[in-house]
């Protein structure tokens, strides 16, 4: 296997004459991997793709998510390596549930920062042609993080691979394809949110996992990965060696995971050991799919979730009543364009909402409330006041600190019940970086929002320091005597 994967690198290297020319000045994406990685016959394609597929339907459990599929990570090798595994992803997909993927995957070939995009208007496989989504808008938030590199656009697999999978599940969609090289993972995550917070939008992740460590090391290695994945690990870039080639990809999919509490979950894993290579060096591969709700409601049921418009305009009333309690004026003009986007009836629903704020990522003051007793507005008002200068943990701000300080808006659902039966059933039925917690015993009550559990990702620890939170022993979680609630929250962060 070893002497396989050194001949065909060598084999790029020394013929890019042999691959599509003109890549990125033509109207179709044509395959370059067909015949190598997977067949270039649309029927012997088709055959193998859907082979696998019923295979790994029949080894999987019933997935019984009973949540939105939002995004998947898949591998992206030849498939007579990782097609089984890469299978189990693209059998979560509901058929022709999406109508647009935004694929990322990383750069093996040519070397740059950032993101490449292709100049091509369609992407064709053996299986047929599909159509590339217009991504203007987003090139446009930040010009300088998008190149078109036509060779990597000419010679990169990891896309090209993955997406007869796709073609399969879904009949007719638009493609959003881009490679990335190093980049600012939680930047990017931003970038792309107007595509992500379409509920018809899949994000597709291809990345296989650790290359060529003898197999039980790989092992090792691989589900040490996996775990941080699943725990949406908040310091993912760190400690990368020898992890994944996708380390971006996966970045950026981790935040935008976390910003909107999407909750990953295994779907399979093995390496070319247990396929088609030796043990001796194997390449590891991994399938994860990430769920969320639909569009989170507020308390009010007919009030569907906030669009990032009306959460910036949440954001804006936040700074603008500290500056006004510091003395600073805004023209009749600022004021009544405020207020007409005030009035926006989604903005005047009655919910909990907290205010939390930073300065250089560490916290300043965080207040806010849980029940739904004051108008969305009039609760943000009161919560940015009460964080900046009532919040016992810190001192009042000071105005010189007014610039420094990063705002962020949370906005609750009413807090439900959790029936649990011990401290094992809690911790399974607790959801990491999705739920919202409350716990009371007595007088003793305290809550972690979600934007909690990026610092404290494994569940016992974050009811240990909710326990401690609430005035109460660490471990007071495990003897099953506590009243539990949980709430969703739709965050907005203010960006500097």
């Amino acid at each position: 296997m070893r002497f396989l994967i050194i001949f065909s690198t060598i084999f790029f290297l020394a013929a890019d004459a042999l691959w599509p020319t003109g890549i990125g000045h033509a109207a179709v994406r044509e395959p370059a991997w067909a015949g190598r990685f997977y067949p270039a016959s649309r029927e012997d394609l088709a055959h193998l793709v859907d082979t696998l597929i019923r295979q790994a339907e029949q080894e999987a459990e019933a997935s019984g998510q009973g949540s939105h599929l939002r995004a998947l990570i898949m591998p992206h090798a030849g498939y007579a390596y990782s097609g089984i595994t890469a299978a189990h992803a693209a059998r979560a997909i509901v058929r022709d549930s999406f109508d647009r993927v935004l694929l990322l995957g990383p750069d093996h070939r040519v070397g740059f920062d950032h993101a490449s995009i292709t100049a091509a208007s369609q992407w064709r496989t053996p299986l047929g042609t599909v159509p590339i989504g217009d991504i203007g808008p987003v090139v446009d938030k930040r010009p300088e993080w998008f190149d078109r590199v036509a060779a990597s656009d000419r010679s990169e697999h990891c896309l090209e691979v993955v997406l007869p999978f796709l073609q399969t599940r879904l009949l007719r969609f638009e493609l959003i394809p881009l490679v990335l090289g190093p980049c600012d993972t939680a930047g990017m995550a931003r970038v792309l949110a107007d595509l992500v917070d379409d509920s018809r939008t899949l994000v597709v992740v291809s990345a296989d996992l650790s290359h060529y460590l003898p197999y039980d090391a790989a092992v090792k290695r691989d589900k040490e990965t996996l775990e941080r994945i699943i725990a949406l690990d908040p310091n993912w870039l760190d400690d990368q060696e020898n992890r994944t080639c996708g380390r971006y990809p996966v970045g950026v999919l981790l935040a935008l995971a976390r910003s909107r509490h999407w909750r990953p979950v295994l779907l399979h894993y093995n390496n070319s050991g247990d396929t088609a290579g030796d043990k001796d060096a194997v390449v590891g591969y991994g399938a994860v799919a990430f769920y969320g709700g639909e569009p989170m409601q507020s308390s009010s049921d007919a009030s569907q979730a906030l669009s990032p418009e009306q959460g910036e305009v949440l954001v804006v009333l936040s700074r603008r009543t500290l500056a006004d309690h510091f003395g600073k004026t805004f023209s009749s003009d600022e004021a009544r364009q405020l207020d007409a986007l005030l009035a926006d009836p989604a903005l005047q629903t009655r919910c909990g909402t907290f205010v939390t704020l930073k300065i250089d990522n560490q916290l300043r003051g965080c207040i806010g409330s849980l029940a739904a007793t004051a108008k969305m507005v009039d609760g943000v008002r009161e919560n940015a006041l009460n964080a900046a200068f009532h919040d016992p943990r810190f001192p009042p701000l000071k105005k010189k600190e007014l610039d420094a300080v990063q705002i962020e808006v949370s906005v609750l659902t009413e807090p439900v019940a959790l029936e649990y039966t011990d401290a094992d059933d809690l911790l399974a039925k607790l959801k990491p970086g999705v739920d919202g917690v409350i716990i009371r015993k007595g007088y003793a009550s305290a809550t972690f929002l979600p934007q909690v559990w990026e610092q404290l990702p494994r569940p016992e620890s974050f009811l240990s320091h909710l326990c401690m939170k609430a005035g109460l022993p660490s471990d007071q979680w495990r003897k099953g005597d506590l009243t539990v609630l949980v709430y969703g929250v739709q965050y907005f962060e203010e960006e500097r």
